[in-house]
């Protein structure tokens, strides 16, 4: 519904619910786009929900509500339903989303669902099912356009209008060898028009051709349709039989999901898109096992502090700048690796020349270090000069130069350090075959504050 936010949708449905008023209720739902109404219903009461859900149910669009839906609310919506309902809901959704939908249920809860479907729509899951989650033959769609190679212009546009009706987007004709089966060009509704219906669409079709193979993962397809800038791509077996296509919109829900994985595993908060409708106990025990990274880290820590007690005693000045030497290694490490693991991610960081990456970041390290070095050397070389004209009252038994010299030169080895670690650890993890997201946030900081005190700390006894 264009014009109309959220927040007004959201304290409209609720109004009218109140009110009772359940035409006007229905006509302004009808109206409002499913993934509008997912926004809506996202914030309504429990209550709220399964009244409401009653007006929902009979939307044109509720296949596609129930797709973008969070999972946990799909959970508790098939529990607060009845069958003849959850059939209806079915009967409006594609094999590909009913499949995705059993594969986020317990098995009792999928048991109940596909005691619904026929015998043919359990054949069509079950195909989906038969790929890895979060492949290509999971996102793929079975509706497509595909014509013999021998067909004349004129014919294939009398098929594309019977076919048409029945096809969501029709965006590409796939050109296919009838003998073998095989898929062996691609053509538009366009080239169809511009060209001779004499001509067979052998000879305007486009023989070079992008695809992609059921078992590739989804994040490859992204990449190649962004790359390409096509609207589908065709999936092909491994004897080049077309057997589905994925289409952008497909690819759009694939990109946003991958995400917001990534940005929940750089911040150490799991992978799990719902988390925030989770209950707190469960909200609590996914960050938990993160966060013991930091707590491990900061005892660490204490342990190096107290190790160099002494030097602490005789130098209390020193404390004063603990919180910038590992605040800036931290920042510019966590910069460095959400680069790094984003680069890897849109394919911009060459993995094979791993050496040059890391050269590169250590460079900048050095730079960064080099001019916040050079700040903090002349504050700090300002504070004994300051003790000595009363401006600052604390007991200090240092020169100017020491302690200019020794924050500055720790803070300079603190961010290169930083830099390396940050950047060679997301490519380590790459190459183990393990996601590199989870490089950034407690683990990279907390190694990095580690190293960090270590160097101020080991800088500061050779020069004192």
């Amino acid at each position: 519904m264009f014009g109309f936010d959220n927040r007004r949708m959201l304290d409209t449905v609720r109004r009218l619910n109140r009110r009772n008023s359940k035409i006007t209720l229905y006509k302004f739902i009808n109206k409002i786009h499913p993934s509008q109404m997912v926004n809506v219903y996202r914030h309504l009461h429990p209550t709220e929900r399964k009244s409401i859900f009653q007006y929902i149910i009979r939307m044109d669009g509720v296949g596609e509500f129930i797709k973008e839906l969070d999972n946990s609310l799909i959970k508790d919506l098939l529990y607060s339903i009845d069958d003849v309902q959850i059939k209806t809901i079915l009967n409006k959704m594609n094999s590909e989303d009913i499949a995705e939908l059993i594969q986020e249920l317990n098995t009792k809860e999928a048991l109940k669902v596909e005691k619904l479907l026929n015998q043919k729509e359990l054949s069509e899951i079950e195909q989906v099912l038969q790929y890895d989650d979060e492949s290509a033959g999971r996102i793929m769609t079975h509706e497509f356009m595909a014509y013999d190679s021998q067909l004349t212009v004129k014919q294939s546009r009398n098929k594309f209008r019977q076919d048409a009706e029945n096809i969501e987007m029709p965006f590409y004709i796939y050109v296919i060898d009838i003998k073998t089966n095989k898929m062996i060009g691609i053509t538009s509704l366009r080239q169809l028009l511009l060209n001779s219906e004499d001509k067979s669409l052998y000879e305007i079709m486009e023989k070079d051709f992008i695809y992609v193979k059921p078992t590739d993962d989804q994040e490859i397809v992204a990449q190649a349709m962004s790359e390409y800038n096509y609207l589908a791509l065709p999936v092909l077996d491994i004897k080049q039989k077309l057997i589905g296509i994925i289409t952008v919109d497909d690819v759009m829900d694939v990109i946003r999901e991958e995400a917001t994985e990534d940005m929940f595993k750089l911040a150490g908060a799991g992978d799990d898109e719902d988390i925030l409708l989770k209950p707190a106990i469960e909200n609590a025990q996914t960050r938990l096992p993160w966060l013991m990274a930091s707590w491990v880290g900061g005892v660490f820590a204490l342990f190096i502090i107290s190790f160099f007690e002494q030097i602490m005693i005789e130098q209390v000045i020193l404390a004063s700048f603990i919180p910038v030497i590992i605040g800036m290694g931290g920042n510019v490490g966590t910069q460095t690796s959400t680069i790094i693991v984003r680069g890897i991610s849109t394919g911009h960081v060459n993995v094979d020349e791993y050496y040059k990456v890391i050269f590169n970041e250590i460079k900048v390290g050095a730079l960064l270090g080099m001019v916040y070095g050079i700040l903090l050397g002349i504050l700090g070389s300002m504070i004994p000069i300051l003790v000595r004209t009363n401006i600052i009252n604390i007991d200090i038994n240092i020169t100017s130069i020491q302690l200019g010299a020794i924050v500055s030169l720790s803070i300079f080895f603190s961010m290169l350090i930083a830099c390396m670690v940050a950047s060679i650890i997301p490519i380590l993890l790459y190459k183990m075959k393990l996601d590199p997201a989870i490089a950034t946030g407690p683990f990279v900081t907390t190694a990095i504050d580690i190293l960090g005190i270590i160097m101020y700390f080991l800088i500061a006894t050779m020069m004192i």
